[in-house]
């Protein structure tokens, strides 16, 4: 027999019973993590949830809404519409990590550091467990990268080419490394750096040379040798004396204590 404490609440704290939309989301919520409920299966026809909850369409419709919102299912509307689990973006996440990061007004300084004690970890546990389609993708990704900037006359790459490509070789690292919190963590704060790093490319100085590009491809290059060799150690070495070294850069024109919330502005 389930019971229940009898310890009261302390003292001008309300406890709110949640609403029976919000128990409904919990209950899909629960099916959709335990994997019963996958990316692509559409849910049972609002009739039937209506039945099987003994609820009215308006609390139904509420309960949708707030999966809505966790970007865990997506509803079409109409005849033949229904509701159809999907899997969340991490723009979700990002969108809400920022949030909280501009409510406490931090800086990209601050988010960069975080990134600096996470993202060479990850290269030591990729170079530890990596894989021939990893080593592969990483390559591709520098390919990409000396083509743009060896093709361009100026050899200042393009610098939606050269953030999204740079983006793409740092979520590997993290992506590939095996461990799904770094992974997440990582993706959410390179996810909120890649859009300083796009306008910081596109606010060439006179400081800017074309050997700061062909640096960091060389820097890139010899991050794949280590983790192709398996040298977990220097690899993690070698990533963080990068991102120092890229820091340097991307931090180095008066932005450096930048708040996170004019990044999205």
């Amino acid at each position: 027999m389930t019971t229940f404490s009898s310890t009261p609440a302390p003292v001008g704290v309300v406890i709110r019973a949640p609403k029976t939309a919000e128990l409904i989301a919990t209950s899909l919520r629960g099916k959709i993590v335990r994997g019963e409920l996958r990316p692509g299966d559409i849910l049972p026809p609002e009739g039937e949830l209506l039945l099987q909850f003994g609820v009215s369409r308006p609390t139904l419709r509420e309960a949708f809404r707030i999966l809505e919102t966790e970007s865990l299912i997506g509803v079409r509307r109409g005849s033949r519409g229904g509701a159809q689990v999907r899997t969340p973006d991490i723009a979700v996440a990002t969108r809400a990590v920022g949030l909280l990061l501009q409510i406490q007004g931090t800086t990209i300084d601050d988010v960069y550091q975080a990134r600096m004690i996470s993202e060479p970890v990850c290269a030591r546990l990729l170079a530890e467990r990596r894989t021939e389609q990893d080593l592969q993708d990483l390559a591709d990704v520098l390919s990409t990268l000396s083509a743009e900037v060896r093709s361009r006359e100026t050899f200042y790459p393009d610098p939606d080419v050269w953030a999204d490509q740079t983006y793409r070789f740092h979520e590997l690292i993290v992506q590939r490394s095996g461990n799904r919190t770094l992974s997440l963590q990582g993706a959410v704060l390179q996810e909120i750096v890649a859009s300083h790093v796009r306008s910081r490319v596109q606010r060439y100085s006179s400081d800017d040379r074309p050997e700061v590009f062909e640096r960091a491809l060389l820097s890139y290059a010899r991050l794949i040798e280590l983790v192709e060799a398996g040298q977990a150690e220097r690899a993690e070495e070698h990533w963080r004396a990068h991102m120092l070294a890229a820091g340097r850069y991307l931090l180095n024109d008066g932005q450096r204590n930048q708040p996170v919330v004019d990044l999205f502005n």
